[in-house]
């Protein structure tokens, strides 16, 4: 190529060996988009979803992206990912074909769909690396604008590495806090309220985030006069500018086209951010998206033959081209052999990428159509199944792996040790295919919550009862002291100590820093928290009231409930999320939606704890482990009277241990949380009818009574009732399912299983509203009756 003469402005300088450089890979991704539309179209992968038209606005972004900086970003990040070193064109292949092998797949291990980029921050024994050396990716998710609350979160990190004293030995997270978290956003998901939501959080907290928004003029088919008022995100934010007297944003536009200036737009914004620790937003302007929104249709539908003209003659790599035949950095020779070399270097990755993929595949399936002849004179069928899959184009895993079971089905009768030799092949192969595509839930690391040893917590009757809330403040001062990692935040939490008075005096004890007041805005002390668990802090994230929890369940569950299966244990954000819930009145501050967290938030613990003592207890199990979880304590149970453990700081609950309060032989009452107390006070009454229940609280539902105790109580007492506050066919069918189907506990049953839950409506308000709203003495005591009744009628006539 030669020399060339190099580019200098005011605060950028470029030699032109890494202009051309930079040209050479823009080239290279737009040719990996345009082939990975084809390898859809060919049927070889299911969805595609590219980056093509962003190239050179992130190939900028890149050259502001520093060791120790974080990414939290969207699905058309792929030039950024390689700009940074953080993904090779084969990676980004392997990744369309789904190839479930975390080498070839590093951020997902085909577990997501192309576009969803991820650093591994632990290693394969779940331990955090030295992330301030490393250029990181937050695990990306689909949902539009969902990576904005986890964004909050890694800049408010570096505010507390550079501000409390405390955290900075910590220098495998931080240096000084020095570290900028860059997010990227598509123009039309600013229009969801996690983007309002995290901007009004980052201004207030003023913290290192650079947000990039890449604005092609559309949402799909939308063009942004209906999405954004104005037309502009930016002049939208304008109110957000900050002044000389006044804290907010600096704000940038930037056309997508314009080399130089996007380079010198994402120095200057990372320069405040990190040195100044001020929010920045770039407004990336006039970028196209050449191929369309995705794989599933064509843009030529909506967009008028002006607009798609206009993307033509403003294509970034179009207008970079131009710009260096003007500037003379390379002649037209040169750059045509550069575009021929990134059509021939992406062409060769993808090869690879496709070969590496099938390999594997390719072998199972010469494996089981060895043994598959050896078993077709057996069965005519069989033939036929051999030969339909010698004849699938591009087979999978699954093609393979329902020949060799309907194979077997017409075995059935057949006890060869040829068919034997099928069935151990089918199970070696179903077991690499659990750990392929179904590990990872949970923590599999050596500090796995359910590796955490129980410890019996020291109670001396001999001290003072105290409200259930000093147990809880005791505990959590105990947290704070000996951890320097350990924070919490949420409305209210900070100056008086949260609502319920848990944390009081803990702040003026502890700081600002380490016990926040937070806004009322749920999804981001979420994301604030997931934040600051990915850069290897502690954080309790309170929600205020269970109720409240719907403002961030999206996040709880497709971030960070997902997050350690999403990168097949690549990353982990051990947040505590605490709130209270259950027993009150009214529509809004009683909740007890316990079915819809159990089935949105599998990948993080639910705990419900029946009072202070247990919950401290979770707490200090949490503490010691490496996973997320959900801790509900009790509404009414802050004021009832409980003792401080003398080893408050020691003692731990162990998960999925659910706990006996009373020994019986008639029937098996499974309940949890604040429904003990209603439990026990029915099972006082039923004695007097001569029923004797054993009382069990399962303490934990997800785990849920690992060592199958509540299975020991039903062979002992032969009925059981599962009762809480939840609506029908909620938590209580929950419970009845893990017990009689996962744990057999039908064979026991002599009578019909029961549950008891709330009302299908929400808890009316008042006394009144409560006692014919949700269970109650007088209705579990006549549940119980009745199923009695019903076994011995005339032991137990009807009541009435």
């Amino acid at each position: 190529m030669g020399t060339y003469t190099a580019l200098e402005t005011e605060t950028i300088s470029l030699t032109a060996e890494e202009v051309i450089s930079d040209y050479r890979l823009a080239q290279a991704s737009r040719q990996a988009s345009l082939m990975g539309r084809k390898e859809v179209f060919m049927g070889k992968a299911k969805f595609g979803i590219f980056g093509d038209g962003k190239e050179i606005a992130q190939i900028a972004m890149a050259k502001a992206f520093q060791p120790g900086d974080f990414r939290s970003g969207y699905y058309r990040d792929q030039t950024f990912m390689f700009a940074i070193g953080e993904l090779t064109i084969q990676q980004y292949f392997a990744q369309l074909y789904a190839h479930p092998d975390e080498e070839a797949d590093p951020a997902t291990a085909g577990r997501l769909m192309n576009g969803h980029f991820a650093t591994r921050l632990i290693n394969e024994k779940g331990e955090w690396k030295e992330l301030s050396k490393l250029k990181n990716s937050s695990a990306d998710i689909s949902p539009t604008a969902a990576q904005m609350p986890r964004l909050l979160g890694l800049a408010y990190a570096s505010k507390l590495y550079r501000q409390n004293p405390d955290l900075h030995e910590f220098e495998q997270f931080s240096i000084n806090g020095s570290e900028v978290a860059f997010g990227t956003i598509g123009d039309a998901s600013t229009s969801e309220g996690l983007f309002w939501e995290t901007i009004n959080a980052g201004g207030v907290l003023q913290v290192p985030m650079l947000i990039g928004v890449w604005d092609d003029g559309y949402g799909i088919s939308v063009p942004k006069e209906y999405h954004t008022t104005k037309g502009s995100i930016s002049e939208v934010l304008s109110g957000f500018q900050r002044t000389a007297d006044q804290p907010g944003y600096e704000i940038f536009r930037v056309k997508g086209w314009d080399y130089i200036g996007l380079i010198d737009a994402f120095q200057k914004a990372a320069r405040i951010c990190r040195e100044e620790h001020v929010p920045v937003l770039v407004h990336v302007t006039e970028l196209t998206q050449p191929q369309g929104h995705s794989t599933s249709g064509s843009h030529e539908r909506y967009k008028p033959k002006e607009r798609l003209q206009w993307e033509a003659e403003h294509d970034c790599l179009s207008k970079m081209r131009q710009w260096i035949l003007e500037n003379e950095l390379a002649t037209e020779e040169e750059l045509n052999t550069i575009e021929q070399e990134a059509v021939a270097l992406a062409k060769s990755e993808k090869t690879k990428a496709w070969q590496a993929f099938q390999a594997p595949i390719a072998q199972d399936q010469q494996e089981a159509e060895a043994l598959l002849e050896q078993l077709a004179s057996m069965h005519p069928a069989i033939s036929q199944l051999l030969e339909d899959l010698r004849k699938v184009l591009n087979p999978v895993r699954f093609d393979t792996v329902r020949a060799v079971k309907r194979a077997l089905w017409h075995l059935r009768d057949n006890n060869s040790s040829e068919k034997q030799q099928l069935q151990e092949w089918l199970v070696k192969i179903m077991q690499q295919n659990k750990e392929r595509f179904n590990s990872h839930l949970y923590s599999e690391s050596s500090e796995s919550a359910l590796l955490v040893k129980g410890v019996e917590a020291e109670i001396n009757e001999e001290d003072p009862q105290v409200d259930g809330r000093e147990v809880l403040r005791a505990c959590f001062d105990a947290m704070l002291e000996r951890d320097p990692r350990v924070l919490a935040f949420g409305e209210d939490v900070g100056f008086i100590g949260d609502v319920n008075q848990t944390f009081a005096g803990l702040q003026a004890k502890y700081g600002e820093l380490r016990i926040t007041d937070t806004g009322i805005r749920e999804a981001t002390i979420i994301g604030q928290g997931i934040g600051l668990a990915l850069r290897g802090l502690r954080p309790i994230a309170e929600i205020q009231y269970l109720d409240y929890i719907l403002y961030a369940l999206q996040t709880l569950s497709d971030d960070l409930a997902s997050l350690h299966y999403r990168t097949k244990g690549g990353q982990k954000a051990p947040v505590i999320v605490r709130t209270r819930g259950h027993r009150l009145e009214g529509v809004w501050h009683s909740g007890s939606p316990i079915g819809m967290l159990l089935h949105s938030l599998r990948g993080m613990h639910v705990l419900v704890p029946r009072d202070m003592t247990q919950a401290a207890g979770f707490y200090n199990t949490l503490l010691e482990a490496d996973e997320p979880a959900l801790v509900i304590e009790c509404l009414n149970g802050y004021r009832l009277k409980e003792r401080v453990p003398r080893n408050i700081a020691e003692f731990k609950v162990p998960l999925g241990v659910p706990e006996v309060l009373r020994e019986g032989s008639d029937v098996t009452v499974v309940t949890y949380g604040s429904m003990c107390r209603v439990v026990m006070d029915a099972a006082d009454l039923l004695q007097e009818f001569g029923i004797s229940c054993e009382v069990i609280d399962v303490q934990s539902l997800l785990p849920f009574d690992v060592h199958h105790r509540i299975l020991e109580s039903l062979k002992k007492t032969n009925r059981i009732v599962f009762t809480d506050e939840d609506v029908p066919g909620g938590a209580t069918a929950y419970m009845m399912q893990e017990v009689l189907e996962k744990q057999g506990g039908y064979f026991y049953l002599d009578s019909q299983p029961l549950t008891l839950s709330a009302k299908a409506h929400r808890p009316a308000y008042s006394t009144d509203g409560d006692y014919f709203s949700k269970p109650n003495i007088e209705s579990v005591v006549e549940a119980v009756y009745k199923l009695m009744s019903e076994a011995d009628p005339a032991n137990y006539p009807k009541l009435y």
